[in-house]
Parts: structure tokens; sequence; C-alpha cells
């Protein structure tokens, strides 16, 4: 037999199955209005486990696996497709009023909580999304949640990756404990430099300050200089403060040029970083669920059940709705027994019927699932 007649066979049979596909989605339609009317939940999995078991029994051994992995699927479409048709969430009555509140332009001109001090490149980052910004600085990333939580600050601004370390795990972690928006988000581009005291050489530094997410990006220049002690700081522009207000004149900071100027600061040198094409994302996060026009983007983060399959049932149906995951992200829960939590940075229009429909199926088919925000990005 030829290539060309087996292909024939197989359209044939893609052609009934399509049909019968088809069909199959009608009667979901029927199951659905009949467990609304009677307050059914969607997801019945002893039913499941019924059909998987007939259906294995039907097909040859070879093939169990196979058929067991091709229904699994068309019942994550079918619980899709029946949230679809169900009754609005909570969470998509939510989003539905945001979207409908959505505001045309960016504010130009806000509270800002920052983590740092001045000079700090969060300040700067709240300086590329506000023209007017007024910052107020924190201790620590939580110092930042805790302000827009309270209302003291309607924003914060908090580094969330950097492209050459990766991920700011604090601020993931911290993420479990707040209740906050993502609004906005920028990248900003690291230029790390080797601060010091007028007068002060290279060969004179014995120590060096730093935040150390910004040790990590200069790894290079660091081990180039072994001799040299490495104390790690909160932020790289209190670096840079510690640095003109210490007597000594054999530490240094690794910080921003912009701190050179506002510490009274000398340049050492601009090439300590690992790469030139270093980029810090920052998050601009609210209390309320402002969404701005041009919204391309969503961030949510969810816990799934111990079994296998779990992370790619949730894959699975954005991609049935031809959505991009831009970015999967795993944290350890403090204090549970191996159990993560999933953060999904999503390429999708919130003002999709769609796309609020499936997020409102997450929310009530998962254990735990957190709505963090529309935005786009600068």
């Amino acid at each position: 037999m030829e290539l060309k007649d087996v292909r024939e066979k197989i359209d044939s049979i893609d052609e009934k199955i399509a049909d019968l596909f088809s069909a199959r989605m009608d009667q979901v339609e029927q199951v659905t209005e009949i467990k609304k009317k009677n307050k059914l939940p969607v997801y019945s999995p002893s039913r499941e486990r019924e059909v998987l078991w007939k259906v294995s029994e039907r097909v040859p051994q070879k093939y169990e696996a196979y058929t067991r992995v091709l229904f699994s699927t068309m019942f994550e479409l079918s619980r899709s497709y029946q949230s679809l048709l169900s009754a609005n969430s909570a969470l998509e009555d939510m989003l539905d009023k945001a979207v409908a509140d959505t505001k045309d332009s960016f504010p130009e001109r806000a509270m800002v909580a920052c983590q740092g001090v001045d000079g700090a490149y969060s300040s700067l980052a709240a300086g590329k999304l506000f023209k007017l910004p007024n910052v107020m600085f924190f201790r620590h990333f939580e110092g930042v949640f805790s302000a827009v939580e309270k209302g003291l600050c309607r924003y914060g601004v908090l580094p969330i990756e950097n492209s050459s370390y990766g991920s700011v795990n604090d601020v993931y972690d911290l993420m479990l404990n707040h209740n906050f928006y993502i609004v906005r988000t920028i990248k900003l581009h690291v230029g790390h430099v080797l601060l010091a005291k007028e007068g002060t050489t290279l060969s004179d530094i014995k120590e060096i300050f730093s935040h150390e997410q910004a040790l990590g990006q200069c790894g290079e220049f660091l081990k180039a200089h072994p001799e040299i002690k490495i104390t790690v700081c909160e932020n790289t522009a209190t670096a840079a403060k510690l640095v003109s207000e210490s007597e000594r004149k054999d530490v240094a900071a690794i910080s921003s040029s912009n701190c050179a100027e506002l510490y009274n600061l000398k340049v050492l040198s601009r090439k300590v970083a690992n790469s030139e094409n270093n980029y810090t994302r920052f998050i601009c996060i609210s209390k309320e669920p402002e969404i701005y026009a041009g919204a391309n983007k969503i961030s949510v983060m969810l816990t799934l059940p111990h079994k296998p399959g779990a992370l790619y049932s949730v894959m699975s149906k954005f991609n049935a709705l031809d959505i991009n995951l831009s970015k999967l992200e795993s944290r350890p829960i403090v204090g549970s027994d191996f159990e993560f939590m999933f953060y999904f940075d999503i390429e999708a229009e919130i003002s999709k019927e769609s796309v609020r429909k499936l997020l409102s199926e997450l929310s009530s088919s998962l254990e735990r699932f957190v709505y963090l925000g529309a935005y786009s990005e600068l």
C-alpha cells in the first residue's frame, strides 16, 4: 500500500472523529443545562474514571496509555466548554466590572512605595512609570506590599526578575501573603558601576557593598578579585549611601551611576556587570484591580493537586484558546509538604470574554487560584 493510500484512509477517519467530537460537544451542552438546573458541579471525577476504564478496555493494550491521554484531553475541553456556558463566578463578575471601568491612560502622578533609599533602581523605575512620582521608601520589600495593602501609597514598584540573574525570589515569596494587583510592568536597563570615594583606587578596595542580585549580576568581576570581601546590603543605593557615610577609604559599592552624584562618589569602573545587556523587570502594584487601555498581559498564581498531568491539564486549557504562556515560575510554599505555587504570565487581552471565562473556570476548579492583574509593559 502506498503512503498516499494510507493518508487517504487517515483523512477519512479524521473526518469521522471531527463529526463525532462535534456531536459529543452538543451533548456536553445538554449535560451543562441539566447540571445548572440541578446545581451540580461541572467536574465529576467518578464519571471520568468510569469512562477511562471503559475505553481502556475497548482498545488493544498497546494503545491504552494513548487512549487515556486522548480522553483526558477531551474531558478538559468539555469542562472548559461547560464553564463557558455556566453562570459567572465571583472572579468573572469582578473582571467584567474592571474591564467595564478600563481607564484610558495611566496616571502621571501618584504616591509610590519603593524599597531602599533615594537612587534605588526601583525608584528609577518609578520615575519611568510616572512623570511626577512622590516616592515613599521602605527598608524591605514587605514594607512596599504592606504600604499598598493598607492604603499608605496608591502604588508600589518592585523588582520581579533580571535578564542575567533570574527571578527575585523574595518578591515572589511575599506575593503569597499579600493582596494586590499588577497594573503595569517595565523593563529597566540596569547599568552597574563600581563607586568609591574621591581619591580611592581599585587597588585600595578591601570590601564591596551591594544587593545580592547585583552581586550575582557582577559575579565575573568579583571572581577576578577574590581578595575583596563581599557584604550584602538591602539595596544597591543603600550600599552607595553606606560607602558615602563611611570613614573608611577602602570600601566601594556596586550601584548605579545615578548614585554617584546623589552620594558624592566617583565611578571607579563601568565594566563590572557580566553583561551590558542587563535588564530588570519591575511590577507596579495597586490595592484595586485597575486596568488600563492596551493591557495585553495577565498574571495569575495557583496551586495544583499532586497527580500526574496536573500542570499539563492547566496548560492545555490555554493552548485550546491559542493563548501563549510567556513565563512559568514555581516557588515552594513554606510549611507545606513539597507543595508549590505556580506563577503564570499570559499573553492575552482581559477584554476578551473567552479569556475571562477561562480564568473563572480555573478559579472554580482549583484549590487556590489568584488573579494578579491585567496590564501592559513599557
